[in-house]
């Protein structure tokens, strides 16, 4: 069986459908997975890239698992079809804005409402944005550190929500827990922001906007970690 790092070990942890459709499928890793340990009956592994789909192609039928997932060549949600009955959509590896893009652009693909598992690698803010405005509301959030890197994932099912600036920014429910994790991100989030700021002031730009912008990020930062 191909190894599944934990990262994707943690989003499969959250997929409860049967029919997924997992877009930027990388290799297909996460549908096979999901496929070996009977969560799901149905997949779509799209991919974009003819490289990668070739790949997907030929791990899902070394698998033996060619009748489970189809593997389509396809630009983000275009490769679902609403007669698929897709019941989650994961969406990992990818940063946040290109998240919200491909969410945006395919929206006429999430009619029958399903599921979002979704795992940016930067600008979480821009998803969070995006899901409320589609009208999905997050019922879970989770957050994990692999190859030096620390990843968020975001859950999210069909309902209204209206995100505070603080949920937007650093999460509906981590903003709450503040586990280690979090706090070891925003940290990090801090020293780069600090810096930033230290190079600017000896270029002499003490009261520019982006200063001033940048001395506020800093300032909620340290009071959402303390």
């Amino acid at each position: 069986m191909l190894a599944i790092n934990k990262r994707l070990k943690l989003v499969a942890s959250y997929v409860e459908d049967k029919r997924l459709a997992d877009i930027g499928s990388d290799h297909a890793y996460l549908p096979i997975y999901l496929a070996k340990e009977n969560k799901i009956n149905f997949a779509i592994a799209g991919e974009i890239v003819e490289g990668p789909h070739k790949v997907s192609i030929k791990n899902v039928k070394e698998e033996g698992l060619s009748g489970v997932i189809e593997c389509r060549k396809a630009a983000g949600l275009e490769a679902i079809e609403l007669a698929d009955n897709i019941e989650v959509i994961t969406i990992c590896g990818m940063g946040g804005k290109l998240i919200a893009d491909i969410l945006e652009k395919g929206k006429d693909k999430l009619i029958n409402r399903p599921n979002l598992i979704l795992q940016p690698n930067l600008g979480e803010r821009f998803v969070r944005e995006k899901l409320q405005d589609l009208g999905y509301t997050i019922i879970a959030e989770d957050i994990i550190e692999e190859d030096g890197h620390i990843y968020e994932i975001i859950v999210a099912t069909d309902g209204h929500m209206s995100l505070a600036e603080d949920e937007k920014n650093f999460g509906k429910f981590l903003s709450k827990e503040k586990n280690d994790l979090f706090v070891k991100k925003q940290k990090q989030e801090l020293d780069k922001v600090n810096y930033i700021l230290s190079q600017l002031e000896k270029a002499k730009e003490e009261k520019s906007e982006k200063v001033l912008e940048l001395q506020a990020k800093a300032k909620k930062i340290e009071e959402v970690i303390s």
